[in-house]
């Protein structure tokens, strides 16, 4: 690190705080804003676009939302909870995300309704300024983005869909006004968002069609309540929740073994997931429709116990072909058939290859975040771009999955800490990422998604992969891989220093873009 100016107002503990802007309150912003809140002395504002706290738990209302990981494992390592479910409903977790922020002191630095339009960089004076939806301007040290992947909906581009006189509406954005008893409804879909959704309106409307364009594997989800014993215990006895959390872990660290097709794994939760068909579900035209023809984790596995057996209703049809063009009644697929609807519900999923779309970055020599990632979106360890410093990213590049998004996002979240904390400690006024390393790193996850991962790529659609055929969304170990990527490699890839001018390289000035880095472990601890 280069020698450090203690008069710059950033450097030294004795020296106005560090101000730090964050882009988001889903619990990526929230758990970041708490750890910086217990490890530094940073001044936080957190920009929310939306009314109220917990992102993606905050606009998804629609029925049957609830997660598709145990509670234990979907919450934050800081936050005990008296979780009454094994998987938590849509309603508890906004309540979760909205007591983090009371519990933690960090309420007060939200600032709802307010949406980021714009995140300038400025040379002379090492900050950033964030403009919003409203022309406010604010200035930064750090600014860190918490958007979230799953929050830009996918709408199908199908010819007539304007002209559809019927009601129509994306699940991300669910319309409750709308009374659909006695109703006519297609749900596009068979994804995660679906398979909640089909089963809670089946018992509702007159009629469902469920829309599938090509199956997914399904498992079991084993929901249900707590007992008043097991809720007592997990309350009252020390370290009950963190252990139980450890072995969650541990066995989706087990299960992950299961994305190389070569496994033993593979065909292990392909048998549990036909078994879970041939047991549910009555028609064997419908049995046959919902199998897929691929590995097992080409697309995101999809966990639910209701689906299947909603088929078996007189009032729910299941057609197993995607939707080609839609009337002012109804929709037309593949085969031609039109069947006629009153309600149009779109559960086609959202876009998450366009990574910060919503936010329009800049960096050194005003670079647009968008124009770097033209051809593909990489950052070092899914959090840091080169030129563009002082700049973190939760829920970057490849860092979808690794078993539980929370503790993803909490390994960005520290990973940041670090780096505004070694600022304000020592000084300097800039960090930013080692090109070489990111493209070391880049090679490293392509190999590991060949390797470790190679279900993702195995001849499905899935929102994993560009139009060339990288995978820019998922990460392809195990959360503990990630834990000691971002507890080690960060000091490689970084680079702290007094310039505000693109720095030297940390690294050897040889060119590493053909070589992956070594990041090895055991077969037990993978």
């Amino acid at each position: 690190m280069e020698t450090t100016d203690r008069s710059h107002p950033n450097a030294g503990t004795g020296r106005r705080a560090l101000r730090v802007g964050i882009i988001g309150a889903g619990f990526g912003g929230i758990a970041l804003a708490v750890k910086l809140k217990a490890k530094t002395r940073a001044e936080i504002t957190i920009f929310e676009q939306d009314s109220g706290v917990g992102g993606t738990w905050w606009q998804n209302r629609y029925p049957g939302c609830e997660v598709d990981i145990p509670s234990h494992v979907y919450s934050f390592s800081f936050l005990k909870w008296d979780w009454p479910r094994t998987h938590a409903t849509q309603p508890e977790l906004r309540e979760y995300a909205e007591r983090a922020t009371e519990i933690f002191g960090i309420r007060d630095n939200i600032r709802l309704n307010t949406k980021v339009d714009r995140a300038q960089w400025d040379e002379d004076s090492a900050t950033y300024t964030i403009e919003t939806a409203t022309g406010e301007l604010h200035e930064f040290d750090f600014v860190v983005s918490s958007v979230g992947l799953l929050n830009v909906p996918r709408y199908p581009d199908w010819p007539g869909l304007d002209s559809f006189e019927g009601v129509s509406f994306h699940t991300s954005r669910w319309e409750h006004q709308h009374d659909l008893a006695g109703k006519s409804v297609a749900v596009v879909g068979t994804g995660s968002t679906a398979v909640q959704v089909a089963p809670a309106l089946a018992a509702r409307v007159e009629h469902l069609t469920v829309y599938q364009r090509e199956p997914g594997w399904i498992e079991p989800k084993h929901e249900r309540a707590y007992t008043p014993r097991e809720r007592a215990f997990y309350r009252r006895v020390p370290f009950a929740q963190r252990a139980h959390r450890l072995l969650l872990l541990a066995k989706a660290n087990r299960r992950f073994k299961a994305y190389d097709t070569r496994s033993r794994m593979q065909r292990k939760m392909q048998d549990l997931c036909q078994d879970f068909i041939d047991r549910t579900i009555e028609d064997p035209e419908t049995r046959a429709a919902v199998t897929p023809t691929y590995a097992w984790g080409c697309k995101r596995p999809v966990v639910a116990s209701t689906f299947y057996p909603s088929l078996n209703r007189p009032n729910v049809t299941l057609v197993p072909r995607a939707v080609t063009r839609v009337t002012k009644n109804g929709l037309i697929d593949a085969d031609g058939v039109e069947r006629k609807a009153d309600v149009l519900i779109l559960s086609t999923g959202f876009q998450p290859q366009q990574f910060l779309s919503s936010v329009d970055i800049r960096g050194r020599g005003n670079l647009s975040l968008h124009e770097a990632w033209a051809k593909r979106a990489t950052a070092f360890l899914g959090v840091t771009v080169p030129g563009f410093p002082n700049f973190f990213i939760l829920y970057g590049p490849n860092t979808n999955g690794g078993t539980s998004i929370i503790a993803q996002l909490e390994r960005q979240a520290e990973l940041a800490v670090r780096a505004i904390r070694r600022i304000e400690r020592f000084g300097g006024r800039v960090v930013d990422t080692d090109p070489s390393m990111l493209a070391r790193w880049t090679a490293w996850i392509d190999e590991q998604l060949e390797t470790h991962a190679s279900a993702m790529n195995s001849g499905c659609h899935n929102y994993y992969t560009l139009d060339g055929g990288a995978n820019v969304t998922q990460w392809p170990r195990t959360h503990w891989i990630y834990f000691l990527a971002t507890r080690f490699l960060a000091r490689r890839g970084l680079i702290f220093s007094d310039r505000v001018d693109t720095p030297r390289s940390s690294g050897s000035t040889r060119d590493h873009t053909s070589k992956p880095i070594l990041l090895r472990s055991s077969s037990r601890a993978d």
